[in-house]
């Protein structure tokens, strides 16, 4: 190649001969050029030896053969350990020898992570290839992965941990991600010790340490097909019954990990150790009466004894939940915590976004309502601050427009607009929001929060009507309707117990800054769109 590779594929394979070939042509294939194919033998006693050595010779600035002292057979995690020692490029691609990309996997992989440079990991959505056996019936068993949480976006560590660790969401297919190289080799890439039957956790292992300590991309595009077949890794520990074992023997090892490293608190903590209690003698002894109970006791009998006994009707014991002060069917507070002090939870998010995107509330600015947040946050910054609202009965607005129309707001004119939470109180939002792109000036900045998650607010219903909350996905559609050239970043802030802290009235005050901190992409309190007019 004139120039060096920019991605490290590296595919390990083990009495591949069956679909080794085709995974090495799926490279081949890529729209994007700069790679490089690190093909690392495993130990193996059929052709697909042959078949790796003569790609190497035919392509030998392309493709380099390896393989363990002595031809040893030494685990996956040890023989992709191999390939990322010899790897040459700023990225590392894994694909497994009985899957194949398509061919714009590398090219869209590499300009997410150019375009998100404090990625350290990035999967998509793979395709489950029944299909690959040619019988009709098998391709209308092929399906696309529910990766079961909002797609494309940034998730900071450690989010996608918890649900990992948990199996609310599916861990990424190794033929599916693209890694810095540099963070693979910070967290000393794949765990060696997972062989035998437990390597079906090998990945696991590698992306746990990758998700605890560096921001992940999940992407909903789909880059490649994972092939289904009776021979596979996972199909194979299915069936021998060792899964589960092997989830122990991982989550163990995780736990260590984490005490090593000096997290022995906090959300990932607690939910391996929980996850670990499934494993205890009495968890096991509960699991053991319910399949005697489910293969010998009529359904009637089995239904009565589940009701009564935890656990024995396949349900998890629940454990009794003391509500205290919120046992209540009012709110602590019906002004949003600001009379108790600090400040209300959607604002202590707000103002957080506006903080950190200070710099672009600069020059001449339109704020809805007041101009507070313009001169805290813009200060000198700002040579001009204008105050937008719909009717004549605010003294601050120097414009009187509803933004649906907004006739008389001139055209490229703003370097910055700031609507905090104010398009939940307009009926016709794709209106509104081609307004604000329309007014910005080329270049400009819309910053943007609206509620996800939020009681209504009874002022601002009785005057103009409260329409609309939302989702992190209906916000980006919304905005990258009308910025179709710009640029639109959309984030969400929040977690089950600031949920229940805001619905109730709660404050900044009621709670520890980690647990407003803390972000769980199921519970969206408040979301925040950046999103730039194209110059």
């Amino acid at each position: 190649m004139n120039t060096p590779p920019l991605v490290s594929v590296v595919a390990i394979f083990l009495n591949g001969e069956r679909f080794l070939d085709q995974a090495i042509r799926s490279v081949f294939e890529q729209t994007h050029d700069r790679w490089e194919l690190l093909l690392v033998d495993d130990g193996s006693t059929d052709g697909s030896t042959a078949i790796a050595r003569g790609w190497a010779e035919r392509e030998p600035e392309r493709v380099r053969y390896l393989e363990h002292p002595g031809h040893r057979n030494e685990g996956m995690s040890a023989s992709r350990n191999a390939g990322l020692r010899h790897a040459q490029g700023e990225y590392l691609a894994l694909l497994d020898a009985d899957d194949v990309w398509l061919p714009e996997k590398l090219s869209r992989q590499v300009a997410i992570l150019e375009a998100h440079p404090q990625v350290a990991l990035l999967y998509g959505a793979p395709l489950y290839w029944f299909g690959w056996t040619g019988q009709a019936e098998d391709r209308a068993r092929d399906y696309v992965i529910d990766l079961k949480l909002p797609a494309d976006r940034v998730y900071d560590p450690p989010t996608l941990l918890v649900p990992f660790l948990r199996r609310e969401a599916p861990t990424p297919c190794p033929s599916d991600v693209m890694v810095r190289r540099s963070v693979a080799e910070a967290v000393n890439g794949f765990e060696a010790h997972f062989t035998g039957v437990n390597m079906v956790y090998e990945d696991q292992g590698f992306f746990s340490k990758l998700l605890l300590h560096a921001p992940a991309f999940a992407a909903s595009e789909t880059w490649d097909r994972y092939r289904q077949h009776p021979e596979s890794c996972y199909a194979v520990s299915k069936a021998s019954g060792g899964r589960e074992r092997a989830r122990h023997y991982f989550l163990d090892w995780f736990q260590h990990y984490l005490r090593d490293k000096g997290v022995t608190s906090g959300p990932v903590w607690d939910t391996v150790r929980a996850e670990l209690r499934q494993f205890s003698p009495a968890a096991r002894a509960t699991r053991a009466l319910r399949e005697t109970a489910r293969a010998t006791l009529p359904l009637g009998l089995r239904s009565w004894l589940g009701s009564r006994i935890p656990g024995l009707d396949g349900k998890a014991a629940a454990r009794r939940i003391r509500l205290g002060d919120l046992r209540r069917l009012t709110p602590v507070s019906r002004k949003f915590g600001w009379d108790r002090g600090g400040l209300p939870v959607d604002r202590y998010y707000i103002e957080q976004f506006l903080q950190q995107h200070a710099g672009d509330i600069r020059g001449r600015v339109l704020e809805a309502r007041d101009d507070a947040y313009t001169r805290r946050f813009g200060g000198a910054s700002v040579t001009r601050a204008d105050v937008l609202h719909p009717t004549r009965d605010n003294p601050r607005a120097t414009l009187v427009a509803d933004l649906t129309r907004g006739e008389s707001i001139p055209t490229d004119t703003f370097d910055c607009v700031l609507l905090t939470q104010v398009l939940p109180f307009i009926s016709d939002l794709h209106a509104a929001i081609a307004t604000v792109h329309r007014i910005l000036r080329p270049g400009g900045v819309a910053l943007i929060t609206v509620p996800g998650i939020s009681q209504i607010v009874r002022y601002d219903m009785d005057r103009w009507g409260d329409y609309w909350r939302f989702t992190t996905l209906s916000a980006r559609r919304l905005f990258e309707a009308a910025f179709l050239s710009g640029t639109v970043a959309v984030k969400a802030h929040g977690n089950v117990l600031a949920a229940t802290a805001f619905l109730h009235g709660l404050s900044t005050r009621d709670l520890r800054p980690d647990e407003l901190e803390y972000r769980d992409p199921d519970y969206e309190v408040l979301i925040t769109v950046r999103a730039v007019k194209h110059a």
